[in-house]
């Protein structure tokens, strides 16, 4: 049992205003693994001032001393990658061995991407009699989920340290143990106190705190789009920058000419990962209606030949969901799915065999959907495929595009330029092409209700700037 009663803030560990705690639930088993300190707006307050304080000095440093500090992150993250890869395993439920590399790993390539583009950076440069400056925006006030807990983190916190800028983060409440895990990188390394805080705690008081305080500059979030609307409401108030990383609902569109089952490997490897629990997860496998049944088969069976279990199994393809919130709200949406009249391929409500405890859930394939059914247009977070049809090309595209979300498409095609063709009609800020692979030096982003502004990538910096001309005689 791991027991917090501290926030890191002003490079020291400080007893919360508050004595209410956060009970951390282990998803493979069920069990209270830890608490944690259920912050106030006081020590907000406190964070950001510390923030506030640090900015001129960490600003000012030289890009190269700033990136220093960034890799000596990186090493002290490498040395501890199994023990925090297993502590994400417990408060997510992904896989161990998945998430050393996906949980643990994506964090370490950011930095040590963050890392180059920072010292390649242009900064200012003249344009006409212009000096054109880009400088931070000052202080950062991150927010992030809960199922890739430290690469979101990482995504925000790594470039806004690079350019200058300082930070307060609030971590999800559901899996904040990660957070302080680098909050303990950045005390081992000595970062200067202040330019990088964390206070744990709920979004509508520490979050909220976070986003209408007048002295934070910036926010950025990942998470549910009703959460990102929220955000955007409230930081209007102080018409501070917002970037928003919100929902997706994304189409796996399969061109006539594919080999269904590579076709279908790939649509079920993107749904299925961290039990479902992706933003980018391809949920609508969009198919020929000619070859339905074809395709039905073979997403039946690869559904079915998924290996649930504990995390720590080495057999274990996925694990459990991360929270009993979240197991009863995949649950309901599958039941939701029967009663709507969408044929059950495979999977269910009820639990996988031999798997009491825990929050585990089916891989679950629905077919015979209607584009208003809820579990087509809604993001369930689990892991559940559903099945669409279409004629044409052009009904494909118009049925991938028939949603709010558009954070990110796939589509599958024995014709990688007919794919790439296809995949700039899509509304969407990424599109997988057969199975390319994310890439964490590209921009990642949505459009629509998924959110706006870039991570990662160059275009991953540009959030934390802000640009002056210095007009020159």
């Amino acid at each position: 049992m791991i027991t917090r009663s501290t926030h890191f803030i002003d490079g020291s560990w400080i007893e919360s205003e508050s004595t209410e705690t956060i009970d951390v639930t282990d998803a493979g088993s069920g069990e209270v693994m830890a608490t944690v300190p259920a912050g106030t707006s006081s020590d907000v307050d406190k964070a950001v001032a510390a923030a506030r304080t640090a900015f001129p000095g960490w600003s000012s440093l030289d890009v190269a001393e700033r990136v220093g500090y960034l890799k000596l992150a990186a090493e002290e993250l490498a040395r501890r990658q199994n023990e925090i890869a297993g502590l994400i395993s417990r408060e997510v439920g992904m896989p161990y061995a998945t998430s050393n590399v996906v949980q643990v790993g994506l964090p370490m390539m950011t930095l040590s991407s963050v890392q180059q583009i920072a010292l390649d950076f242009t900064f200012s440069e003249r344009v006409y009699n212009s000096l054109v400056v880009r400088k931070p925006i000052g202080v950062v006030a991150s927010i992030t989920p809960w199922n890739y807990p430290l690469h979101q983190i990482m995504a925000k916190v790594a470039p806004a340290l690079a350019v200058g800028c300082t930070v307060v983060a609030k971590p999800s409440e559901v899996a904040p143990l990660n957070a302080l895990a680098l909050a303990e990188i950045f005390e081992t390394i000595g970062l200067p106190p202040g330019v990088f805080n964390l206070v744990t705690g709920y979004g509508p008081t520490v979050g909220e705190a976070m986003v209408a305080h007048p002295d934070v500059d910036m926010v950025t979030f990942t998470g549910s789009t009703a959460a990102g609307k929220r955000i955007g409401a409230v930081a209007a108030d102080t018409v501070k920058r917002v970037a928003l990383e919100l929902g997706g609902k994304s189409p796996f569109v399969v061109l006539d000419d594919a080999d269904p089952v590579a076709a279908v490997t790939a649509v079920s490897n993107a749904c299925y990962l961290n039990s479902g629990q992706t933003c980018i997860a391809l949920t609508r496998l969009i198919v020929p209606a000619a070859r339905k049944a074809e395709y039905e088969a073979i997403a039946k069976a690869a559904a079915e030949q998924v290996t649930v279990g504990n995390p720590f199994d080495p057999a274990a393809v996925i694990g459990p969901v991360v929270s009993a919130t979240q197991l009863e709200r995949v649950r309901g949406y599958i039941r939701t799915g029967i009663e709507e009249g969408a044929t059950l391929l495979a999977g269910g409500p009820d639990a996988p065999e031999g798997l009491d405890g825990g929050f585990y859930v089916r891989p679950t394939v629905f077919t015979d959907t209607t584009p208003d059914m809820r579990i087509v247009t809604e993001e369930i977070f689990g892991p559940v495929l559903v099945i669409q049809t279409y004629e044409t090309e052009d009904e494909a595209v118009a049925l991938a595009n028939d949603t709010i979300y558009g954070l990110n498409a796939g589509v599958y095609s024995a014709d990688v330029d007919r794919a790439v063709a296809f995949g700039q009609r899509l509304e969407s800020g990424q599109v997988q092409i057969n199975d390319g692979a994310f890439n964490i030096h590209a921009p990642f982003g949505g459009v629509k209700q998924s959110g706006n502004g870039r991570e990662l990538g160059e275009a991953g910096f540009d959030d934390f700037l802000e640009t002056m001309s210095l007009q020159l005689p």
